[in-house]
């Protein structure tokens, strides 16, 4: 009788490198065989599992569609010199050139509209966004914010609905959370890259010595081109929107958390600005003297019938947290202020000389006049809007306006760089700026200007 042969019996021809299974048929009986060298062929046939689709790939899959690179251009008029009138001749018209500045954003309305850094868009006279899909689209500026580097643009023909991302909640991100950024840095489109969540609530310090508050940290690499691109988790919801870096390091960046984005952006839609909140109480850091580093924020002033009054805050107090985030400078306390907005009530937990207490104020908008007001008890000076501008009518004698030599008749032009025409631009610029320790001021005289600088007490 012929030995039993299990590839010449179940019709199969593996080859000299057999499966070791196959060895194993030759001691059973021939039933067994067909079957167990079926179940092997099987096996063999059967592709193995991926783990090439993570979750990392899964987000990127559903949140970049709504990705766009942002194109700014810009025309800027520079007036002739005398090396133009030499080379070229005499021409007295003012030449203008393009420039263009490359960002990112993030569609947050099916609608079209779109939140991106402030510094990508400011002063541009035209703004295309490009998507993933290669699609156009021409936007307008709704409004921006200088101060939190926030601008919402709004897609101006949108040819239907346009994907979109969820703005999450930034108040819940855990140290060492996975988040993704996706933007366009250096000009290179939809660069995805992965990191986790470094640190929250940091303090960054920008080319003006101006100190930033409340950043999301992550080391996922963000360069120039990311700025205004999103920040997302891996449910594939905003949490912050990429705005800075620090020139010369590597796996350091920061975003906007997305809870002060969404309080910045909706001012921006329904107002075209963002509302200052008031409680009424001005003051300073509290720095530690050995180490010389921020402690607190300390009230040296308060408003009479304003919501810190009447929730019996007192000059002296120190602000320890507002709704449980602990307040450690005054730039913290101010960021807190601008997240929540006017008619939110905030619990403030208070320090003084009779130990601590938790207090509810109710945010208001700043009263009207208010900026009127400081530049007349602070510095001094009482102005009156005429045909020509805002000007100076009465200096006070002994104020600060005194010692820096202003007279009645001299032009207000601007207040920290921005532009005074009248009582509404000075509350504007003083309300934004209710508690800086110092005021830049321009004033003309004559065919001159002057920059002056007063400390703010």
């Amino acid at each position: 009788m012929a030995a039993f042969s299990p590839r010449r019996e179940a019709g199969l021809s593996f080859g000299r490198n057999a499966p070791a299974e196959c060895a194993v048929v030759l001691a059973v009986k021939r039933p067994a065989a067909v079957l167990l060298l079926s179940l092997v062929a099987i096996s063999l046939a059967a592709e193995p599992l991926s783990n090439r689709r993570t979750e990392i790939v899964l987000v990127v899959e559903k949140v970049a569609p709504a990705v766009v690179n942002i194109s700014a251009e810009q025309t800027l008029r520079q007036r002739p010199s005398i090396f133009d009138d030499f080379f070229f001749g005499f021409d007295g018209r003012s030449r203008s050139r393009t420039s263009q500045s490359l960002g990112s954003g993030a569609i947050i309305d099916p609608k079209g509209i779109i939140v991106t850094n402030d510094h990508v868009v400011s002063g541009a006279s035209k703004i295309t966004a490009m998507t993933k899909s290669g699609l156009e689209l021409e936007c307008d500026v709704v409004g921006s914010d200088a101060d939190n580097d926030l601008a919402v643009l709004r897609v101006r023909k949108p040819s239907g609905a346009l994907p979109s991302l969820k703005v999450g909640s930034s108040s819940d991100l855990m140290i060492g959370e996975t988040i993704v950024a996706i933007g366009n840095p250096f000009g290179l489109s939809n660069t995805v890259t992965a990191g986790v969540v470094s640190a929250r609530g940091r303090s960054v310090r920008g080319e003006n010595n101006q100190t930033y508050t409340d950043f999301i940290q992550t080391d996922a690499s963000i360069n120039p081109g990311n700025s205004g691109g999103p920040l997302v988790n891996l449910d594939g919801e905003m949490v912050g929107v990429a705005t800075a870096i620090i020139g010369g390091a590597q796996g350091i960046g920061f975003a906007i958390p997305a809870d002060r984005a969404r309080r910045i952006v909706d001012d921006l839609l329904r107002y075209g600005e963002v509302r200052a909140v008031w409680i009424g109480v001005r003051g300073r850091t509290l720095v530690s003297g050995e180490e010389n580093r921020p402690r607190g924020f300390k009230v040296k002033a308060v408003y009479p019938n304003s919501p810190a009054s009447r929730a019996g805050i007192r000059d002296g107090d120190q602000i320890v947290s507002v709704d449980g985030n602990p307040i450690e400078s005054q730039e913290a306390f101010e960021t807190a202020l601008s997240t929540r907005g006017p008619g939110l009530p905030m619990k403030l937990v208070v320090k003084g000389r009779q130990g601590e207490r938790t207090v509810t104020v109710q945010g208001e908008s700043p009263p009207a006049g208010i900026g009127v007001q400081m530049l007349r008890e602070d510095i001094g000076i009482a102005l009156r809007r005429s045909q020509d501008g805002y000007r100076i009518v009465s200096v006070d004698r002994d104020s600060l306006a005194a010692q820096a030599g202003l007279k009645p008749g001299d032009q207000l032009l601007t207040l920290n760089g921005t532009a005074v025409r009248g009582p509404e631009d000075v509350d504007h610029v003083l309300q934004r700026d209710f508690n800086k320790t110092s005021l830049l001021m321009e004033v003309g005289r004559g065919r001159f200007s002057y920059s002056l600088t007063f400390p703010l007490d």
